[in-house]
Order: structure tokens, then C-alpha cells, then sequence
């Protein structure tokens, strides 16, 4: 079966937003980074679990919304190339878009949108190679605080919402992915 089917019982899969709970690792990360020299395990073993941590530096950036009291917040480890961002990209669910509803002027082709994208996994979304897909937020701008432009806002599903603020700031100079979705957009 292709997987959007249950084997037993032939209903549709679906994703649901279940209460889970979730472990703040960050607030260890440098602990945890840290401990691991002290331990006798072999130093690939100690690697991965370096990487799993993934503890990263960089900055927290908030982008205004244009006539909005809103903002966007994104996490980079280049803060330089702030003044190469060209636009936005929300994750579909972004708890922002929803708020944003009476500004969207393009609401049912969005909604359409993340519809689409919540049939997707993470790893189907963040998959290389894979032809990048997205819409425009119609009538939503972000002002670049590096130098007071309006960029564009999308989402779209290469951008996940469960991995840094769930927004990025897109610089298609210094990134493959943003190249290839402003080259598509």
C-alpha cells in the first residue's frame, strides 16, 4: 500500500495534533555537550549524540508585518546576510497564518495549501532534490529591519514547523533551497 490508507481496516491516515510531552534539551544542551568528553564510549557514538543535540548559535531576528502589530520571529546562524533577504517563508502550521486570516486575501488557496501539506511527512517535506512547492500570502508583507523593505511572505512545506521558529528568513544568495523556491516563485 502507498501509505495513505490503513493496512487493516482501508481508512484514510490522517495526522493528528495530539498533547504530548516535550523535553526543553535545550536549556541542557551546553550540560549535555559538556558531559558527553566524560564519557568512555567510542567517539563516533559521542559525535552522534553531538549532532543529535544540535545545539547551534545564532541569532533570533523578529520581522515587523505590515500593518499589523505582529511579527516574525526566525533563528539564523548567519545574521550577515540579513540584507539578502528577499522574503519569508512560513511552515504551514505556523500558528501565525491563522491569525493573519483577515489580511490574507488569497485565504482558500492557503488553507488549500496546508491542507495538502499535513498529508506530507516531515521527512517527504524536507526531502533533498524534491521540487519545492509554496503560496504567496497575498497581502501580507514582512519589513526586512535591516533596511526597511516589504518582502513577501509564503508557506510552505520545506520550512517545518517543529525545527527552529518554524519561519525562515530566505536568502536565495547564501541557500540552494531558498535558490530553488524563489527561482520557482
Amino acid at each position: 500500500l502507498d501509505g495513505t490508507v490503513c493496512e487493516r481496516c482501508g481508512s484514510v491516515v490522517e495526522k493528528r495534533a495530539l498533547p504530548q510531552w516535550v523535553l526543553r534539551i535545550t536549556a541542557y544542551a551546553d550540560r549535555m555537550l559538556t558531559d558527553l568528553d566524560q564519557l568512555q564510549w567510542p567517539e563516533h557514538i559521542k559525535e552522534a549524540q553531538r549532532n543529535w543535540i544540535g545545539r547551534s548559535e545564532g541569532s533570533e531576528i523578529e520581522f515587523a508585518v505590515s500593518n499589523s502589530d505582529q511579527k516574525i520571529k526566525v533563528f539564523t546562524t548567519r545574521a550577515d546576510t540579513l540584507f539578502g533577504a528577499t522574503y519569508m517563508v512560513l511552515a504551514p502550521e505556523h500558528p501565525l497564518v491563522p491569525q493573519l486570516k483577515a489580511q490574507i486575501q488569497n485565504w482558500d488557496e492557503v488553507i488549500s495549501y496546508i491542507d495538502e501539506a499535513s498529508k506530507k511527512t516531515e521527512i517527504e517535506r524536507s526531502a533533498e532534490g524534491r521540487e519545492k512547492t509554496g503560496v504567496v500570502l497575498v497581502g501580507i508583507k514582512a519589513i526586512n529591519p535591516a533596511n526597511q523593505e516589504e518582502i513577501p511572505v509564503y508557506v510552505a512545506d520545506y520550512v517545518l514547523w517543529g525545527y527552529g521558529t518554524g519561519a525562515i528568513m530566505a536568502v536565495p544568495a547564501h541557500d540552494e533551497r531558498d535558490y530553488a523556491f524563489a527561482k520557482k516563485f
